[in-house]
């Protein structure tokens, strides 16, 4: 049997729908008495008129009355506006309804006549009950609706006792009432119903309190109301805290939204939206109700915000504790504050704003300046200090909001909290204060600011100070010289961040050859985007000269570092000498910059022991202290080691992690992009989504370490070579190349130089290629770079191509040989099959033995680690060699679907593509683009190839 199918519900119902189910099924039991609780605004008259409209029916008519407030309410209004709209059968009503003919002149040719009036007003009265009564039972199966009957008048009241006490058998009564938390109705005047609820055992009573939307629940009436499938969870979660879930208020604020049909950001920096007139009224029309100790109280708690106790509110307020806590609970009964664990507050913050806004502005500072006192008062030793900053800001005090905001960045940045202490350094330059205190505050936010992801604000705030200052030299010249490094490590301003420092330098060696040495000692460790290696150490040396003259241990160990880090990035052989000069006792920061450095270089350089050891340290300190900047630094590394390590199984998701997180640090974020475009050309094969990737890394990088540049060149190179296209691959390198022979720095030329002297080759240009190997043997002479060597020996393997079959098979099989040995014994899977396949396609190419063994070799290499793009390439390169390879079964069936490669070759067809061109860039035969086009075509019901691109869809 099935079920019947569900009952859509409106936005405005969200989270009601079981709800909605059980009150349905409990009104349909006579006689029922359901009772529907809950604040203002949480939507028991939507839920009741939904529930009326799913019990409704042609022999059950449903009746509404709606209490409203009065100062003279008339004696059963609301019962006589909802009786007049019924028709009771003639004939059948008891003599005493007659009584209602003055009541009810809508029914005066159905009721009886009207009995003589009674001598005692009072028995009068109880005549029109008695009436009411009558009648009400008269209807049959009826369901009578009474709304907020918080507000009933006392004679409304004494008809629903009656009737709860002695119900007719066929009624449904629904009653609503405003109640802020879950009442008590069986007590007399609690919060909810104006009587106590004992009806007989046999009547069916359903009690239900309305809780407001959860952070969930309001995600998904939003997306109701605008239209959208979704919105995004930190939007639900704004909007629950402006609206406190309440859904007439989320309705009344997304009713204004500026554009219903788009979905909402929710980023953090988004404003709160207007303030709607409807919400306003309701929490005025409160206020009004209030006392005025009460009122008092409720604009206390508006300027203090946050939730506050009751000697905090009463320090406001001005007013005593007894005063407060009656004033407290004149509001809690009105719903315009809560209470919760001792403190009170708004129930959300929209209901917040309408009452500051209702505090008159001449009024607002003097609470301002209350609230600031107070709470520096009876907060301690740790009182809030950015709130008591915001409180002295309005009240028009800001030199005392400057002293707070400095007070509170020290106190982050004592804590390691570097984040935080940017962020109140920057408020507190933002405050206007004085030139001295401006000052002071420029150089600590320059200090802290190195080890937090600070985006441009920092340094143009302190370029701001330098214009302005007349400071001396030592403090502009470490300001300067920290701008320099946050515009090096963070901004993405290469040599500008250079000439930055060396502008400090003659600043600093007028007060502090320490300082001095220090920034010769940054400026020294090289880049290629920066200067020739040769200035790099020519200031390397300098810094060397001053060192002996520095006696500050913490100068002494920055100078060390950056001088391992430098020496260590040339490939020089005494920078292992360097890592042991390291103090032991250098800070938490310097010690995980410097091993994230040295496990960056060692990576690169092909030490992968050094590099593992250097990394573990730099997740030591890391751990051991809360800065975003060198968190970011110590994960980048990790994942360049692990991709240069074959480690790919879960990183790709974990560089498209870091790629959204570390958009605002240039470098961290170039890496992640270049991890991501790498591991989507080789393990999924994506060439133009990998290709967008790795264009956007090089952009975004700023000096680069030898690390983004070539490898993403290597891999563009790679792309064009499997395409077909080397003299496009030969181009890709070429720009890289100049950087490198610009500097000098032909260490880092390890990814890059192999495909580049293959694109050379094939182009025909042998002679280039001769003398790019040339120039990497003079590059890396006398460097320690394992991996530069290998890369080496690659090169003059790959050369033996143009040496022709006269030189023998066998020094070029050697050459092959060594040089995957070499990347095997350096921990590079990923090369040494690189090695693999271009030897095995060059014993193909002579048709040698042993050709499609080595190949096959490589295709297990790349499968361990999961490089399917390269496993594709090199079946190719079997197949175009007469080398028939077998493909693994339980392929799965797509029916009448594309298959993913279908729907590759055909939107590269629907741009205009070839198949001979598809075949290159997808690393396929002619023939299978063949097939696959045709299939394409079949299962699109398309008869050409130029009316694909309007049916493939996105």
């Amino acid at each position: 049997m099935n079920a019947d199918p569900p009952i859509p519900l409106p936005a405005a119902l969200t989270g009601r729908s079981a709800l909605l189910d059980d009150l349905r099924a409990e009104l349909g039991r006579r006689p029922s008495v359901v009772v529907i609780t809950g604040e203002a605004g949480v939507g028991k008259s939507p839920l009741v008129r939904e529930l009326l409209t799913r019990t409704r029916s042609s022999d059950a008519p449903a009746l509404t009355a709606r209490c409203r407030q009065s100062d003279a309410p008339f004696p059963y209004a609301p019962l006589i506006e909802a009786l007049s709209l019924c028709r009771p059968p003639p004939g059948d009503l008891p003599a005493v309804t007659g009584a209602l003919r003055g009541l009810l002149p809508e029914l005066a040719d159905l009721l009886p006549p009207a009995p003589p009036p009674a001598d005692d007003p009072r028995a009068g009265q109880h005549r029109v009950l008695r009436a009411l009564c009558a009648l009400t039972a008269s209807l049959g199966r009826v369901v009578l609706v009474v709304e907020d009957l918080q507000w009933a008048d006392e004679s409304t009241v004494a008809f629903l006792r009656a009737v709860v006490a002695d119900p007719p058998p066929d009624l449904g009564l629904v009653l609503t009432a405003r109640s802020h938390t879950v009442p008590r109705t069986d007590v007399q005047g609690g919060d909810g119903l104006p009587f106590p609820l004992h009806p007989p055992a046999h009547v069916v009573v359903a009690e239900r309190h309305l809780a407001p939307l959860s952070v969930a629940e309001t995600g998904a009436m939003a997306a109701g109301l605008l239209g959208a499938r979704a919105v995004p969870e930190k939007f639900a979660d704004r909007l629950h805290r402006w609206t406190g879930g309440l859904p007439y208020v989320i309705e009344e604020v997304l009713r204004g939204w500026p554009d219903t049909a788009a979905c909402p950001a929710g980023t953090t920096g988004e404003p709160e939206p207007p303030l709607p007139a409807s919400a306003r009224r309701v929490v005025v029309e409160r206020l009004r109700r209030l006392p005025s100790d009460a009122r008092r109280v409720v604009a206390a708690a508006a300027v203090l915000g946050d939730p506050a106790p009751v000697h905090l509110l009463g320090a406001v307020a001005g007013l005593d504790e007894q005063e407060t806590r009656r004033a407290l609970a004149a509001a809690l009964k009105e719903g315009v504050v809560r209470a919760a664990d001792g403190t009170y507050a708004f129930p959300y913050g929209l209901a917040r704003r309408a009452a500051y806004e209702a505090v008159a502005e001449p009024e607002r500072p003097v609470l301002h300046l209350r609230a600031a006192r107070a709470l520096t008062r009876h907060g301690g030793g740790s009182f809030p200090l950015v709130r008591v900053a915001e409180h002295y800001r309005r009240a028009g005090l800001r030199t005392q909001a400057v002293r707070c905001l400095e007070a509170a960045a020290d106190r982050a940045a004592r804590g390691g909290d570097a984040g935080t202490a940017t962020a109140r350094y920057l408020d507190a330059l933002r405050g206007g204060p004085s030139a001295v205190v401006r000052d002071r505050v420029a150089l600590k936010l320059a200090r802290v600011a190195l080890n937090a992801r600070t985006g441009p604000q920092v340094p143009a705030a302190l370029r701001e100070v330098l214009a302005q200052s007349s400071m001396g030299p030592g403090p502009s010249g470490e300001i300067r010289l920290l701008l320099g490094l946050l515009l090096r490590n963070q901004s993405g301003s290469g040599l500008e961040a250079l000439e930055e420092i060396a502008r400090a330098v003659p600043d600093l060696l007028a007060v502090s050859t320490g300082q001095a040495a220090r920034a010769l000692a940054i400026i020294a460790i090289p880049s290629l985007k920066g200067w020739p290696v040769g200035e790099h150490r020519r200031l390397l040396a300098e810094a060397e000269r001053l060192l002996p003259q520095v006696d500050e241990e913490d100068l002494r160990s920055a100078v060390l570092a950056n001088r391992a880090t430098a020496l260590a990035l040339m490939g020089d052989p005494s920078a292992w000498d360097a890592v042991a000069d390291l103090p032991e006792a250098i800070t938490v920061e310097a010690a995980a910059r410097v091993h994230a450095n040295l496990a960056g270089a060692a990576t690169a350089l092909g030490h992968p022991e050094r590099a593992r050891a250097f990394q573990a340290r730099a997740w030591q300190a890391v751990r051991t202290n809360h800065a975003p900047y060198l968190e970011a630094f110590v994960e980048t590394t990790d994942m360049l080691a692990a991709f240069t390590s074959g480690r790919w199984a879960g990183l790709l998701e974990r560089a498209e992690r870091a790629e959204e997180q570390y958009q605002d640090v240039p470098d961290f974020h170039a890496e992640a992009l270049l991890v991501c475009g790498l591991l989507r050309l080789h393990s999924k094969g994506q060439t133009d989504v990998a290709r967008r990737l790795l264009d956007r890394a090089v952009r975004t990088t700023a000096l680069d370490t030898g690390i983004v540049l070539t490898s993403a060149a290597a891999a563009v190179v790679r792309v064009h070579l499997a395409a077909d296209r080397p003299a496009q691959a030969a181009q890709a390198a070429e720009g890289v190349l100049h950087h490198v022979r610009r500097t000098g720095a032909w260490v880092w030329a390890t990814a890059l130089a192999p495909p580049a002297v293959q694109a050379l080759i094939r182009d025909g240009r042998d002679g280039e290629a001769h003398r790019l190997v040339a120039e990497l043997a003079d590059g890396i002479a006398r460097r320690d770079a394992p991996a530069a060597r290998a890369a080496l020996l690659t090169c003059r393997a790959l050369l033996t191509a143009t040496t022709g079959p006269q030189a023998g098979a066998s020094g070029s099989d050697a050459l092959y040989a060594a040089a995957a040995d070499a990347w095997t014994a350096l921990e590079r899977p990923y090369e040494a099959a690189y090695v693999r396949e271009a030897w095995g396609l060059r014993l193909l190419a002579a048709g040698a033995a042993g050709g499609r063994t080595v190949l096959h070799e490589a295709i297990a290499a790349y499968q361990d680690i999961d490089a399917v793009w390269d496993v594709l390439r090199c079946q190719r390169g079997l197949r175009e060699h007469g080398q028939v390879t077998v493909r693994r079964p339980g392929a799965l069936g797509y029916g009448d679907h594309l298959s993913p490669r279908e729907r590759a070759v055909a939107r590269l067809a629907s741009l205009g593509l070839s198949n001979r061109e598809i075949a290159r860039e997808l690393v396929l035969s002619h023939r299978t683009v063949e097939h696959h086009v045709a299939r394409a075509l079949r299962k699109l019901g398309l008869s050409s190839r130029t009316e694909i691109g309007s049916q493939l869809g996105p």
